[in-house]
């Protein structure tokens, strides 16, 4: 995976996860492709569990998903087809936003990913930092936002011309 492109690969995986119901997990890459471990989340209402049931995702237990770079490209397409009206503020509470927001993050310090732990407020990234030394940051989710409104600042902008 080339560190350019987080923002994209991460909201991909991001709803490839969503579409799980698994919003906690544990996001390693390996050899050009991110791996995933998570629990889908405890159904909240019927319709939830209804979807969880009809995307054969209702068992309950860890789980590991594996996310190559044709996956990649397919869910980009996926993605593409279901967007909708591109003007608006998307929730910046959904995995896929966050993912996008974290790798728009590391895609400005020209990092690689090493791994990405969520947890339902915060969230532990390790990375490689462009001199080449990891890093470790503990951080809460809502520290992301700034980054999120900027992200979203510069794409309404390009998409209006």
């Amino acid at each position: 995976m080339e560190t350019s492109a987080y923002n994209q690969e991460l909201r991909a995986v991001g709803q490839a996860l969503e579409a799980r119901g698994i919003s906690n997990f544990e996001l390693k890459t390996r050899l050009g492709q991110y791996v995933v471990s998570g629990q889908p989340d405890k159904a909240e209402s019927l319709l939830t569990l209804f979807r969880q049931w009809r995307n054969n995702n209702w068992q309950r237990g860890e789980c590991t998903v594996t996310f190559t770079a044709q996956d990649i490209n397919q869910l980009e397409i996926n993605g593409k087809a279901r967007r909708k009206k591109p003007g608006l503020l998307p929730d910046f509470y959904n995995v896929s936003n966050i993912l996008r927001t974290i790798g728009a993050y590391l895609d400005g310090k020209n990092a690689r990913l090493v791994e990405i732990q969520k947890r339902p407020l915060t969230l532990t990234l390790l990375y490689q930092a462009s001199g080449g030394y990891p890093e470790v940051e503990d951080r809460t989710i809502v520290s992301f936002y700034q980054t999120f409104i900027e992200l979203h600042g510069k794409r309404a902008r390009f998409n209006r011309f």
